[in-house]
């Protein structure tokens, strides 16, 4: 049997994720090269322009490394740097250069990276490969833990090789690694300023420091968080904005009234209530599409009732998933069988409703599931909810009846977001309901979320066997059969019900803006070759690429 060649499969595995600005040299030698490397000195922008942003969403921390949440990682894609970076061209996410300029593979183990030359943070200290080894320790081995550490798990050994020159050795093939290093959802490869770390500690969250194009200037609370223009930042004439500041505005309803005012230019995130009414005013443009999320039913697996595990099936197959969607997402959703979503193209089925796989509705079986649960009488369970996310408290009201058909008597209990955060990190709940989005490959879908010690598994879900399987899975380098281990890790997820899965969204997070906004920076997209549709830069994960843009603004 020929032995595999990992190096040129995972060689070509990563090229094939590359997008049009990056120059790919063959194995080993320049996998990766930005498309700046060797030009013309760096043209400074003239910024201009005051863009303001609602956003609805509870903001945790600044910190890369140690936020889950969207709602934080918009305005720290604009702070911060990755070794990577994502980029959409309106039909396929693919990964380009960002802090690194170049990229070879020594084996498939072992990883070398070029930074640029000349980026300094915006202390003015320099970004150079001892703040990369720096970061990368901080996620992996830092204290307090990372909840982004699992995704450097398999790094061995970081070498500095000279001042602009990182090796990485890790301890196997890692598919994940694109992602693992990239400066947006992949938070792993987001660098921090060293010093800054040092000086603030336990408070850079709220002092944040990177190389990005805007740098941090204060953090209001319940007010707003402020960013200006960094006028050193690499790459040439950009930002185009002089400001821009993040009105934290808890009320949708409030911030829906400020955009058709003209009181702040855009909102990071639009629930489904108000989706008519935006795309009903004619002075807004609404953003968004399907795209790597789903939204499930929490259960507390560490404590009763739902250490019961055919309680908890009771409760996956007791879930009416057309009523939910119809309900809860006024019909902007689409069914969910298992975690893994649509975008995913190498892991998703299509035909994943006539496959047999996963959960879905049928009452009968959630009430064979109930007659076998430990507790025959009626149980009682809190369920914890909040105005938060595009549905708010929807779900909840919407999934409570149907608990009680099963005999199940969920208690809502109402709470404000950022108490919400806190008892479900602290795994304080009966049940809840989330939804886990912007994600870009079946590792992060699952493996931090429900691995038995996981970062994010606050149900506390054990199995050991769902582990292997994913840990295996994130060393294979070929798609049908990284897509063959998932597939058997979903399989044990839904049979066990460590959570009732329900929906995909198709507009997870619909950012709506002002025509006279948008329509000027669609013309500059356009005019940098970008695709532009209603379905650009889907996400607020890619939003931050508006920021680098001119417009006319009211304000």
């Amino acid at each position: 049997m020929k032995p595999i060649d990992h190096k040129k499969v995972l060689a070509e595995r990563l090229s094939a994720r590359f997008g049009r600005r990056t120059v790919l040299k063959g194995l080993g030698a320049g996998i990766l090269t930005a498309a700046t490397a060797g030009a013309p000195s760096l043209v400074r922008a003239q910024q201009s322009g005051h863009i303001k942003i609602a956003s609805i969403k509870v903001i945790d921390t600044l910190d890369p490394h140690f936020t889950g949440f969207l709602s934080s990682i918009q305005i720290i894609n604009n702070i911060h740097n990755g070794l990577l970076k994502i980029a959409y061209d309106g039909k396929n996410v693919t990964f380009e250069p960002d802090l690194a300029e170049s990229w070879d593979i020594e084996d498939d183990k072992v990883h070398v990276f070029k930074l640029r030359d000349g980026v300094k943070f915006h202390d003015g200290t320099p970004c150079d490969a001892e703040a990369v080894k720096f970061s990368l320790l901080r996620v992996k081995e830092g204290e307090p833990k990372s909840p982004h550490a699992w995704k450097l798990a398999l790094l061995d050994n970081i070498e500095v090789v000279d001042p602009l020159t990182v090796k990485l050795t890790f301890s196997q093939p890692y598919a994940f690694l694109p992602v693992a290093l990239n400066g947006s959802t992949g938070r792993a490869g987001t660098i921090v300023s060293p010093a800054a770390v040092q000086k603030y500690g336990a408070d850079y969250g709220r002092n944040p420091v990177g190389t990005g194009p805007f740098k941090f200037v204060s953090w209001k609370e319940n007010d707003a968080i402020e960013l200006e223009a960094n006028p050193d930042y690499f790459e040439p004439g950009l930002p185009k904005l002089e400001r821009a500041t993040f009105v934290l505005m808890n009320e949708a309803s409030t911030a829906l009234a400020a955009l058709m005012s003209g009181q702040i230019d855009g909102m990071t995130d639009c629930p489904m209530q108000l989706v008519d009414q935006v795309e009903a005013f004619p002075n807004a443009n609404l953003y968004g599409e399907i795209e790597g999320n789903y939204t499930f039913v929490g259960m507390n697996c560490k404590r009763g009732p739902f250490d019961d595990v055919n309680l908890r099936r009771a409760v996956a197959w007791a879930l009416d998933r057309d009523t939910l969607v119809k309900q809860a997402y006024f019909g902007r959703a689409q069914k969910a069988y298992t975690p893994i979503s649509p975008p995913m193209t190498d892991f998703f089925d299509p035909d994943i409703a006539s496959s047999g796989r996963g959960q879905w509705y049928d009452l009968e079986k959630a009430k064979s599931f109930r007659a076998k649960a430990a507790n025959q009488g009626e149980v009682e369970a809190v369920y914890m909810m909040a105005e938060r996310g595009p549905v708010g408290t929807r779900v909840a009201q919407t999934v409570a009846p149907m608990l009680a058909e099963i005999g199940i008597k969920a208690k809502l209990e109402l709470v404000e977001p950022a108490t919400w955060v806190k008892r479900r990190n602290a795994s304080d709940f009966d049940l809840y309901d989330f939804e886990w989005v912007a994600d870009l490959d079946p590792d992060e879908t699952l493996y931090p979320e429900f691995k038995s010690d996981g970062a994010w598994n606050f149900g506390g879900w054990v199995n050991t066997d769902f582990d292997d399987l994913c840990a295996q899975a994130q060393v294979e380098l070929d798609p049908a059969a990284r897509r063959a281990l998932y597939n058997k890790a979903e399989d044990l997820l839904m049979d066990e019900a460590g959570m009732a899965d329900f929906e995909h969204e198709l507009m997870s997070i619909d950012d709506a803006w002002r025509k006279d906004t948008t329509d000027a920076v669609a013309a500059q997209l356009r005019d940098a070759g970008i695709n532009v549709k209603r379905t650009i830069l889907p996400g607020s994960t890619f939003w931050n690429d508006w920021s680098k843009y001119p417009f006319s603004s009211t304000n």
